[in-house]
């Protein structure tokens, strides 16, 4: 039973996942029914991240002693309100309201999803638990966005908040049916449960969380330009690709998850980064063989959603009294690398007038995401890291 409530909560992630997403792929659609700027209509994207960084901590926080099983039925019903609201909208404002909606919800969702799965199975199958709900991320890379984007091209951008809705409310009826009651975590004060952060195991693992998500949002958020203006590929070569990407992103939850309860979260966290700084260092150096590049792009993509699972756990590890305020502020911190990253690969592009040099640029944010792994690591190991 626990294994089909975990692809449950798989396939919730999936329909939120799908939500984040698919905005860009039809930002262009967007702009032009609503009569607004391209950069007015990618505002939608920041709003989403701004609500789900700010607002997800704050309420996993004040919620924190609720059972599971309830926060993930509220969380779920607000995200498929967020989604008829979005369905409705004929005005940027109100859809801005729904995606804030949206935000929020996605991510009190995940949390939850995160906490309740680390409670149904032993402790030597989180990692594989995690994995499997992180599997619902990549899938939206494979299939939500290409719904998403296909609906909109048959009927109109509104109907895939109609899809994501009605497909909620099925798995909001698979929760209520079929999830156990979960307890929460045991009453903390609200100063207390953010007192974790004084902790140099914690806040040197969010850094870590940081600086990797810099690294990768540098490279990602032009990965597109990247293949077609560096290695000549055209635009259906390109779909093509990306959806190979998205392949090598479930298969490496999946390993990622599988190899955490055979090895551990540290070790994984070590060899995902290892991956990460070493197939981006070499990219540019192997610009003139396709074959090569897109091997390395392949393994960094692997090694991005191998390190999910290992992330997540080492928190649940290392924290397990205030595990959801810190899953909830991974979150969070991953949506303003995200943002910061974006940033920084523009800037990069603009003062080198080509993305050649971004996979450098990525690399080096991601030595210092290892740099704080180390520490987080190092200290993790002393008796009164514990204690803290």
């Amino acid at each position: 039973m626990n294994r089909i409530v975990i692809y449950i909560l798989m396939i919730a992630v999936f329909f939120t996942a799908t939500s984040e997403l698919v905005v860009a792929g039809i930002l262009n659609v967007l702009a032009e029914e609503m009569h607004i700027s391209v950069a007015l209509a990618g505002q939608l994207i920041t709003a989403y991240s701004l609500a789900f960084a700010i607002g997800t901590p704050v309420i996993v926080s004040l919620t924190a002693r609720m059972g599971r099983k309830k926060l993930l039925l509220i969380a779920l019903s607000v995200f498929i309100i967020g989604n008829l609201v979005s369905f409705a909208s004929s005005g940027f404002i109100l859809l801005m309201a729904a995606r804030m909606i949206l935000g929020m919800s996605s991510g009190v969702l995940m949390v939850a999803a995160f906490s309740a799965a680390a409670k149904m199975v032993p402790p030597e199958k989180i990692g594989s638990a995690i994995g499997t709900i992180i599997l619902g991320f990549s899938s939206a890379m494979i299939l939500g966005v290409p719904v998403g984007i296909a609906l909109t091209a048959m009927f109109s951008w509104q109907t895939i908040f109609l899809f994501l809705a009605a497909g909620s409310l099925f798995i909001l009826i698979g929760m209520a049916l079929l999830l156990p009651e979960i307890e929460g975590d045991a009453p903390v004060a609200f100063k207390q449960q953010f007192a974790v952060l004084a902790n140099p195991v914690i806040l040197s693992a969010l850094l870590l969380v940081l600086f990797r998500e810099i690294g990768n949002s540098v490279m990602f958020t032009y990965v597109t330009s990247y293949l077609g203006t560096i290695l000549q590929r055209s635009a259906s070569d390109i779909g093509f690709i990306m959806l190979t990407f998205g392949i090598a992103g479930a298969l490496g939850s999946r390993l990622g998850g599988s190899a955490i309860d055979k090895w551990g979260s540290v070790r994984i966290i070590v060899i995902s980064l290892t991956g990460h700084v070493l197939t981006l260092a070499l990219l540019p150096l192997a610009v003139h063989s396709f074959p090569l590049a897109m091997m390395l792009l392949s393994l960094w993509v692997m090694s991005m959603f191998i390190m999910g699972p290992a992330t997540q756990t080492y928190f649940i590890e290392k924290a397990p009294q205030s595990a959801n305020l810190i899953i909830s502020l991974n979150t969070s911190v991953t949506q303003v690398g995200l943002a910061a990253g974006a940033g920084v690969g523009g800037m990069a592009v603009t003062l080198n007038s080509t993305v050649l040099y971004n996979p450098w640029v990525a690399s080096i944010a991601l030595l210092l995401s290892f740099a704080a792994a180390a520490v987080s690591i190092r200290k993790s190991r002393k008796p009164q890291a514990v204690a803290a």
